[in-house]
């Protein structure tokens, strides 16, 4: 349903976890706002554990999840890798990379201007791949639906489009960190920007999207910010901190 201008946010004391994405979440282009690391700390200090879960890679993950001192797990590749380091859990992956990428090369063929080297980082991936650029998602989807990569699925983040395997998602790999930690969702707040995010708000008892630019994004989570990507994250602490809700 369409949301108001006023932010809604559970009682800190109804939290056990709040799950963020990082890319137009906890940082953008200009990286983290001043004050966000402090907020971060000052949450974790009162108890309620900080998790992540980003289409970024692994490697791109554990320097934001040192900097900012966290005690939860991470989540990256929109899924497809698991790793809880605090508990000493050994790095787990859920998807084959290598097809993904197989089947991005063979799109590159069908639809000239695809570069099938993707960004940057897929030199770390592992369990998926990952394009940029303003292609045709929907065009892209129809060409893996007719070929022998049909269970592979198209998700664009805003960021980035990526190519992973059905059933490997946000919700998913939360679904297993969550129970692994023995905390239920319900206790649990996801906050994100992106269509990815929108399959682990539909999982946890909280959710609140940072910029509504997505109608799904928007529709999906249970409230909204008044400011954009990382200031909608101070907005969201600093209420947590000062105990509205």
């Amino acid at each position: 349903m369409p949301k108001d201008s006023t932010l809604i946010v559970p009682r800190i004391e109804d939290l056990d976890m709040i799950v963020f994405d990082v890319d137009g979440t906890l940082m953008d282009r200009d990286g983290m706002p001043i004050g966000l690391i402090d907020l971060v700390k000052r949450i974790e200090a009162r108890g309620v554990t900080i998790s992540l879960a980003s289409g970024r890679t692994l490697p791109n993950l554990t320097p934001i999840h040192q900097a900012l001192g966290l005690s939860g797990f991470i989540i990256a590749e929109n899924g497809g890798v698991l790793w809880d380091g605090p508990r000493g859990q050994e790095i787990e992956l859920r998807a084959d990379g290598d097809r993904c990428r197989e089947s991005i090369e063979w799109i590159s063929t069908q639809m000239p201007g695809i570069d099938p080297s993707g960004i940057e980082s897929n030199r770390w991936r592992e369990t998926e791949w990952c394009i940029s650029g303003s292609h045709d998602v929907d065009a892209m989807r129809e060409l893996l639906e007719s070929s022998k990569w049909s269970d592979l699925r198209v998700v664009g983040t805003g960021f980035a489009i990526h190519v992973t395997e059905r059933g490997v998602n946000k919700k998913t790999a939360l679904e297993i960190m969550l129970r692994r930690r023995g905390i239920k969702p319900d206790r649990v707040l996801s906050c994100g920007d992106g269509l990815n995010d929108v399959p682990m708000f539909e999982l946890t008892g909280h959710s609140i999207a940072v910029n509504d630019r997505f109608d799904g994004v928007r529709t999906a989570a249970k409230s909204c910010t008044s400011r954009k990507g990382p200031e909608g994250v101070i907005e969201i602490l600093t209420a947590l901190n000062a105990g509205q809700g």
